[in-house]
């Protein structure tokens, strides 16, 4: 039993257990809606770099509501800073069906509506993961962090699926719509949870809260990580992951060009990263034994890098030495395999992240790693697309992946400290 996804937070918390109710059902649906968008570039477009821009489109106000998103948790009560955020992306979610009601036909207004929606997400995100050490001993971190990967993952494997047949049966207007449904459901665990304003910082002479949000604040935040190699490690690992080597932006033109399919193809691939993630958690149960954390994520992120070219090589192969079907399947298995490599990355993550972090500096760091974890997809979308622009969809996932491989062992070369990290004497 003890090889099996430990539920032991949700039993023992009721608060965890709401938030993560209301968050995997929020989930599907921005996974949904996600989908949704990048079919809907692609109708009106018709190009895999405009699919792309709606990546270079979320990175900015991730990048930036990130690190300010971070410095509010710090400062305020991190249950009305989440509320606030968690408004915008309701809003998000309806203006999504609104448009999709009035026919829109201007890419423009897609792009517009996912900086909005990543701005919003970027500080909700961070505050979630702040709160989440307040409410669970540190033992259960690991755990805490599988079943959010697991959630996560889920979303994405049911997300994409959705979107594909809702899509063809409905239209976006149903996509979208059922997005905004599923959101209330978020909002209803945070309205539920009993305020948590910021710890003390020990290092401030009055014993006060940590500094007022702004660029003094951000900047504390960044000399932290700035000094901690253990902690900035977390970050650049998941850099050569989805940066060089996120083969999400492909999707729209593979499932057409190369695999003879549309939008239900499109969510299958989708789904497919989500579907090995959740196969990996369901078994999850000794990464909490794991002391060599380092190790595992450098590990995790060659194999990240390894499985992308054997998609790219699935891909380039159709038509060819394989039929379509065969290509299709072979890819699909090689993005599974991506996805468990990179669930297993992110619960180490971000479980080194909250351990090796003072309560004063979560929300900062977490903005921090928000702008990776989100951020780095994002332009990982825009270097896939441009890529596919320069070659074909097949060359820019195989040398994206082989790309990833190169630097993650470069940087554990440089970073030696990083693979000998102990979980039981967790160092920054």
């Amino acid at each position: 039993m003890a090889l099996l996804l430990d539920i032991t937070p949700l039993r023992v918390n009721a608060s965890y257990r709401r938030l993560f109710t209301g968050f995997t059902l929020s989930g599907i649906g921005a996974q949904l809606a996600t989908v949704a968008i990048g079919l809907q570039v692609y109708d009106i477009t018709g190009s895999t770099f405009a699919v792309g821009v709606v990546g270079l489109c979320a990175l900015v106000p991730l990048v930036v509501m990130g690190l300010y998103g971070g410095a509010l948790v710090d400062a305020h009560d991190r249950r009305r800073v989440a509320l606030a955020a968690g408004a915008v992306l309701w809003a998000v979610s309806v203006l999504n069906t609104v448009q999709a009601v009035l026919g829109n036909t201007h890419v423009g207004v897609l792009y517009v509506l996912v900086a909005i929606y990543n701005a919003g997400f970027a500080v909700v995100s961070p505050a979630r993961s702040a709160i989440y050490p307040r409410l669970l001993d540190r033992a259960l971190l690991p755990a805490a962090n599988a079943l959010s990967v697991a959630a996560m993952n889920i979303a994405m494997t049911v997300g994409p699926l959705l979107a594909g047949v809702l899509v063809d049966w409905g239209g976006y207007v149903l996509a979208y719509g059922i997005d905004a449904v599923l959101f209330t459901f978020a909002i209803w665990g945070l309205l539920r949870l009993e305020p948590i304003p910021p710890e003390i910082d020990p290092t401030s002479d009055a014993g006060v809260p940590a500094r007022r949000p702004g660029l003094a604040s951000v900047l504390d935040g960044l000399r932290f990580l700035g000094t901690r190699p253990n902690v900035r490690m977390t970050f650049l690992a998941d850099f050569c992951a989805m940066i060089l080597a996120q083969p999400r932006a492909l999707f729209p033109a593979v499932a057409a060009l190369a695999f003879g399919g549309g939008a239900k193809t499109v969510g299958l691939l989708s789904a497919a990263v989500a579907i090995g993630a959740i196969v990996s958690m369901a078994v999850s149960g000794p990464l909490g034994r794991i002391r060599r954390q380092g190790l595992a994520v450098v590990v995790s992120v060659a194999l990240w890098g390894v499985s992308v070219v054997g998609f790219g090589l699935a891909v380039a192969g159709a038509g060819g030495v394989l039929s379509s079907a065969q290509a299709l399947w072979l890819g699909a298995l090689a993005l599974a395999c991506a996805g468990a490599c990179d669930s297993v990355s992110a619960v180490f993550r971000t479980t080194i992240l909250q351990s090796a972090t003072p309560d004063h500096l979560r929300g900062r760091l977490q903005g921090v790693f928000i702008v990776v974890v989100a951020g780095g997809p994002r332009l990982g979308d825009l270097v896939a697309g441009s890529g596919a622009t320069i070659s074909s969809e097949g060359v820019a996932a195989i040398v994206g992946g082989v790309l990833c491989v190169v630097a993650v062992v470069l940087l554990s070369m440089w970073q030696r400290g990083f693979l000998r990290y102990d979980a039981e004497h967790p160092t920054p």
